[in-house]
């Protein structure tokens, strides 16, 4: 399985704008929905994305979080 500081700090490498892993940067494994829950404040909004298990692996290895790109995209 993925080490969650090693997606946090991926995520925070390529969307800097985010903030700061375990700050208003939070990534998390949700048991429930088998998937990664990434928790960040942006402008005030609360936002949870999941990744789910291939955009994830292409987040670590090819620097693509599509779905969690398209959520940042909303504030720019």
């Amino acid at each position: 399985m993925i080490d969650k500081n090693t997606l946090c700090e991926k995520i925070h490498d390529i969307y800097p704008e985010l903030g700061e892993c375990n700050q208003n940067l939070e990534v998390t494994w949700d048991s429930d929905v088998e998937a990664w829950t990434v928790n960040f404040e942006k402008e005030g909004y609360r936002i949870k994305h999941y990744l789910e298990d291939e955009d994830t692996v292409s987040c670590i290895e090819h620097d693509q979080c599509v779905g969690l790109g398209i959520d940042v995209g909303q504030f720019r």
